[in-house]
């Protein structure tokens, strides 16, 4: 059973990263977008971050933050982070807690072996706290244009 739901409060989580220790309470007052991705420095989840920096001009003025989170370590987040240029911070959660709190961790196949792995998935929290909108099984092409167009409708 899913532990979030659109329509209800976002479950409460603290993360390092990047930017040190955040948590999503730090963010009271204005909206969030957190993006679950599989892994840093592969081809999909570098797309989708230059997607998110190339709106993110459109996402400030729009009073609304956006953080990464993936399994992979906080020196890994900032190797990455500095070599894409990526304007918002990431967030390491190597015991995966917060994926399985946001109900991310899916079953997976690479080349027909089957594993659990995070499902890109991304999260709209609006700023009283509350889940807005959510997408699963995320495209990267045009999903940060959506996530941008669903901010603006708030």
């Amino acid at each position: 059973m899913s532990k979030i739901a659109v329509g209800k409060k976002a479950p409460l989580f603290t993360l390092d990263g990047t930017g040190g220790e955040w948590s999503l309470e730090d963010a009271a007052g204005g909206h969030v977008v957190i993006y679950f991705y599989p892994r840093d420095n592969t081809p999909g989840c570098t797309q989708e971050g230059e997607s998110f920096t190339g709106n993110h001009a459109q996402f400030k003025r729009a009073k609304t933050t956006i953080f990464g989170i993936s399994a992979d370590s906080v020196a890994s987040h900032e190797k990455f982070k500095n070599k894409m240029g990526f304007p918002f911070e990431l967030l390491s959660d190597p015991d995966q807690k917060v994926c399985k709190l946001y109900d991310v961790i899916q079953e997976k196949s690479m080349y027909g072996k089957k594993y659990m792995g995070i499902e890109r998935s991304t999260f709209l929290i609006d700023a009283k706290g509350v889940l807005r909108q959510e997408w699963r099984k995320v495209k990267v092409n045009g999903h940060a244009e959506a996530v941008l167009a669903a901010v603006k409708a708030l």
